[in-house]
């Protein structure tokens, strides 16, 4: 009966069409390693029978897809009574800037409402939840603290547990989970680019984060979120997995991807990391610097307003290594932090941001004092040492892919 079942979907899911997000980007092509990798989405059997005869709601953006079609629009067909589409950073679409307010809108081709958890508010309300039954959170994260997404997570998980709303997440494959590396987030500088003390990289997927979230009693007043992990298979953390689709518009590759957690330290900085440019996240510059690579940003989807918009900044490009090198390098490379605080000086021009959104995005200000104090990134990483060891004390209990 339950092959029949599968049949079935399998059948109806082959005769939607993508309607609500274009189908996988030329720059994140699947490759082999990844086909054989089955996404918590793909396995609709396990999770369509929660969802009958029930008002749900979904948490969703371009990601959210079953092969090249997206869930929104896989599950309407299926029959599945959708109520209300909730959008996190970046929107629905995944086409807005990095914290460019996203609002509330209604989707043209199914009418259905989409409420932003990145405008007015980060959480849904109670109203905004009147009449749901069991909401699915399904999002492409990418393993890096400060990528909101799991920030959204953290909201949503909450608000369910007040209303008393069961919460699916339909797990994905972290293209950043084959290491853990950085610093442990202090309570000071919580915020909505690093909301628990976790390292920069941690090492997990949505699905094992959001039952670390529910674990350690991490949402206000320790509530617990009923929650349901529908997991991948063939997956482990070392799989080498390419994604479909950019899952936000200033990574556009698996090599942004990779070097994310590196180089997004330099949103504290004065330097440009090619948002406003077809690399950003791949090439470092300033327009005070010297070298044989330039660049210049100007406004584009997903970045408007771009940091040194129409000046020529030189620096270096780093979309030239080879993307099998960073992968297997598996560390956070504190390299680049450290030379370009070092050329900055030399220079006399400003190194951080006055604000000193650099500690937000660390955890704490010791990574910016330790730079400025002229250290090595060996201190840097003998002070991360022991916060990694008791984290992966704390990782292992939520692990789902061991």
């Amino acid at each position: 009966m339950r092959m029949i079942f599968q049949i079935i979907i399998m059948v109806v899911l082959a005769s939607c069409q993508p309607k609500l997000a274009q189908v996988a980007d030329k720059n994140l092509a699947q490759n082999s390693s990844s086909v054989s990798v089955i996404t918590g989405a793909q396995r609709t059997a396990d999770y369509l029978p929660k969802l009958k005869n029930k008002k749900v709601a979904l948490v969703v953006n371009q990601t959210s897809l079953i092969n090249n079609t997206h869930l929104v629009d896989s599950l309407l067909k299926l029959g599945v009574s959708i109520k209300t589409v909730f959008s996190p950073e970046h929107g629905f679409r995944g086409n807005a800037d990095a914290g460019e307010v996203v609002k509330d809108a209604k989707d043209k081709t199914t009418g259905l409402p989409i409420i932003s958890l990145y405008g007015k508010k980060k959480k849904p309300l109670s109203e905004d939840l009147a009449g749901i039954d069991i909401i699915i959170f399904d999002i492409q994260d990418v393993g890096v603290r400060f990528y909101t997404y799991i920030s959204t997570l953290h909201y949503v998980m909450e608000a369910c547990a007040e209303n008393k709303i069961p919460l699916i997440v339909l797990d994905r494959p972290n293209p950043n989970g084959h290491y853990i590396d950085g610093e442990i987030l202090q309570p000071n500088y919580r915020s909505f680019v690093g909301m628990h003390p976790v390292p920069t990289v941690y090492g997990m997927t949505i699905g094992e984060y959001a039952q670390m979230i529910n674990g350690e009693g991490w949402l206000a007043n320790q509530v617990k979120c009923d929650l349901t992990v529908i997991s991948c298979k063939e997956y482990t953390h070392q799989t080498y997995y390419e994604l479909p689709v950019k899952p936000s518009p200033n990574l556009p590759d698996m090599k942004s991807i990779l070097l994310y957690p590196s180089l997004c330290f330099f949103e504290g900085t004065t330097l440009s990391i090619g948002r406003g440019t077809n690399k950003p996240f791949q090439v470092i510059g300033h327009p005070k610097l010297k070298s044989n690579f330039q660049f210049t940003p100007m406004p584009n989807e997903g970045a408007k307003d771009p940091l040194h918009k129409g000046l020529e900044c030189q620096g270096e490009d780093l979309s030239l290594l080879d993307t099998k090198t960073l992968k297997n390098e598996g560390k956070i490379d504190l390299s680049y932090i450290i030379k370009y605080h070092q050329k900055m000086k030399a220079i006399n021009e400003k190194y951080f941001l006055d604000n000193n959104f650099i500690d937000k995005l660390s955890g704490s200000d010791t990574l910016r004092h330790l730079i400025e104090n002229g250290k090595s990134e060996v201190d840097i990483r003998a002070s991360w040492k022991d916060g990694i060891e008791s984290f992966k004390k704390t990782r292992e209990k939520y692990l789902i892919y061991k």
